[in-house]
C-alpha cells in the first residue's frame, strides 16, 4: 500500500474512531480496554484488502465486535450457558419506544448490568439494541445463526428490564456516597464495605478492579486524595471532584443498586472532564 493509500485508509478510519470506541466500550465497560480493542481493529485494517468492502463502517463494526468478544471471553469471568440448554419465557419484541429508552440508559448503572451477561448475550444487546446492528450481522460475529442471536438479545434484554432501577433519590444517593467519602478520608476499611455492593466494579483510564474487599483496599489507600475531594453533582447524579487549582484533577461517579455502590467510575481524562457538567455542592 503506497503512503497515500495508507493516508487515505487512516482518515477513513478515525472517522469511523468515535463509533467504534462507543460499541468497545458498552461491550467492555472500560474505556482503556475500548482503546486497545479499537486499535486492533486499525491494525486488522491496515493488514487487509478492502477496496471492494463497499460499507467500512459495517466491517469496522464487525472485527471491533470479534476483538471485544474474544476479550470478554478471555477474562473467564463467568462460563457461557449453551444456548440449547436454555428454554425462552413467553415475551413480546420491545416496541421502538422501550429500544429508545434502553439505547439512552448507557452510563454506568446499565454498565454493572452488561456485567451479569455472557460475552454472547452482551455482544448481542449492545450491537442490536444500542447500535442497532442486524442480527445476521451479530450471526456472523458470535458464530451462531441468526435465529440463535436474536435469542442471546431476547435473554439479555429481559435481564435488562428486569434488573433493579439504580437508586434515583439523589437525597440517599448522596448520604451513601458522603459516608463513602468519610470512610475514605478515615482509611475505614469496614465503613467502606457497609456501603459497597460485595461485587462493586470500580473503573479508570487504567482498568478495572472488582469486588468490594479490592475495591475498599484501592479507596482507603488513596485517603490523601478523599481529604480533598468535594461532593458534586456530575451531569445531574451524585458524584465527587478533586479540585487542583481550581479546576477539576478528577470526578469520581457513582451508581447505586439497593443503595449501595454498585459501580464507581474515576475520570482523569482531561478531555472526558472538559464534557462534564460539574456542580459543586454543600
Amino acid at each position: 500500500m503506497t503512503d497515500t493509500g495508507s493516508d487515505f485508509l487512516a482518515e477513513r478510519f478515525e472517522a469511523h474512531r468515535p463509533h467504534l470506541r462507543a460499541v468497545a466500550h458498552r461491550m467492555l465497560g472500560s474505556f482503556a480496554e475500548a482503546d486497545d480493542a479499537v486499535q486492533e481493529a486499525w491494525f486488522r485494517l491496515s493488514r487487509s484488502d478492502v477496496g471492494q468492502v463497499d460499507n467500512l463502517g459495517g466491517w469496522l463494526t464487525t472485527v471491533v465486535g470479534r476483538v471485544c468478544l474474544d476479550m470478554l471471553r478471555s477474562r473467564k469471568s463467568r462460563a457461557e450457558q449453551p444456548l440449547d440448554t436454555w428454554t425462552p419465557a413467553p415475551s413480546a419484541e420491545p416496541d421502538p419506544a422501550q429500544d429508545a429508552l434502553l439505547a439512552d440508559s448507557v452510563g454506568a448503572a446499565l454498565l454493572v448490568v452488561l456485567d451479569t451477561l455472557t460475552p454472547a448475550e452482551r455482544l448481542a444487546f449492545v450491537l442490536h439494541d444500542l447500535f442497532a446492528v442486524p442480527y445476521e450481522q451479530i450471526a456472523d460475529i458470535a458464530g451462531r445463526t441468526p435465529a440463535a442471536a436474536r435469542q442471546l438479545a431476547s435473554r439479555a434484554r429481559r435481564r435488562v428490564q428486569g434488573a433493579p432501577e439504580p437508586g434515583a433519590d439523589l437525597v440517599r444517593q448522596r448520604e451513601v456516597v458522603d459516608a463513602f467519602l468519610a470512610a475514605a478520608r478515615d482509611g475505614d476499611f469496614e465503613g467502606l464495605l457497609a456501603v459497597l455492593d460485595p461485587d462493586v466494579i470500580a473503573r479508570g483510564e487504567a482498568g478495572i478492579t472488582a469486588g468490594a474487599a479490592a475495591v475498599a483496599s484501592g479507596a482507603a489507600r488513596f485517603a490523601h486524595l478523599a481529604r480533598v475531594a468535594r461532593p458534586a453533582l456530575v451531569d445531574g447524579a451524585t458524584g465527587l471532584v478533586v479540585l487542583v487549582d481550581d479546576r477539576p484533577e478528577r470526578v469520581l461517579t457513582f451508581a447505586l443498586v439497593h443503595d449501595r455502590i454498585a459501580a464507581i467510575e474515576v475520570i482523569a481524562d482531561p478531555e472526558r472532564l472538559a464534557g462534564l457538567d460539574i456542580e459543586l455542592t454543600a
